[in-house]
């Protein structure tokens, strides 16, 4: 005769709290991989797309042609956001350069803060999600360690007004138990791994944002770019071009 164990048995056995532990491993488990799948797809298509949007910036014959063809050939936004935050600012502080914030702040220094501002928020936003992934792969396991601590004291409880206990009847419900933590354990280890993966991938998005951000403010402050061939015709003919 087959013996009643299982989860589904275990479930029928067990409690409120037992329960509520399952039905958060669950939650978790599903919040965490609808935030990895979203960056799967997110990462995928700005590592697929960045290196050809940003030879079509420095190979464009003008600032608002390069600027289009960023728009377009980023759909992330990451690079482009930065590119049009620069130009913008290099345009406001031109036009603005005898009155207002444009009179105390040279051009060089204007566009970096408008530029380091942009990087930050970009950060944050490619950043977005991983906060929840390293709570859910450092928390999981012991919210399944609690639910294999309380679903024990249960089944102890339940074993107390026997006569007789034997090894199978003590087995059974505490090996029933162990299940709460290797849930814990799957929902923890995805978490923990995307969260490293992602991470890296950002390490490197910021690594080459950076280094485009340096030959931008090099453009847009003095019409070249710094250790590289660039198509991109004189900044001031550009500007010139933007205002007509």
């Amino acid at each position: 005769m087959e013996s009643p164990m299982g989860l589904a048995h275990f479930w029928n056995q067990g409690d409120l709290v037992t329960h509520t532990t399952a039905i958060i491993l669950a939650l978790l488990s599903l919040a965490s991989w609808t935030v990895i799948l979203s960056k799967v797809m997110s990462t995928w298509r700005a590592s697929r797309s960045q290196e050809r949007a940003l030879a079509g910036f420095w190979s464009a014959n003008s600032l608002p042609e390069a600027l289009e063809s960023l728009r377009h050939d980023d759909p992330s936004g990451i690079f482009a956001g930065l590119a049009l935050t620069g130009a913008h600012a290099a345009q406001a502080h031109q036009q603005n350069a005898a009155r207002g914030i444009g009179a105390g702040v040279n051009a060089s220094e204007f566009v970096t803060r408008s530029m380091r501002s942009q990087m930050v928020n970009t950060q944050s936003r490619i950043e977005k999600g991983l906060t929840f992934l390293a709570s859910v792969g450092s928390t999981a396991p012991f919210i399944g360690l609690f639910g294999t601590v309380w679903g024990i004291y249960h089944a102890l409880v339940g074993l107390s007004g026997a006569t007789q206990v034997v090894l199978d009847k003590v087995a059974g419900p505490v090996g029933e138990a162990l299940i709460m933590t290797a849930a814990g354990l799957f929902v923890a280890i995805p978490a923990v791994l995307a969260y490293n993966a992602f991470t890296r991938a950002n390490r490197l998005v910021a690594v080459q944002l950076d280094g485009f951000a340096h030959d931008l403010h090099a453009y847009l402050t003095t019409g070249v770019r710094v250790g590289g061939n660039v198509n991109l015709v004189d900044i001031g003919a550009a500007r010139a071009s933007r205002q007509a």
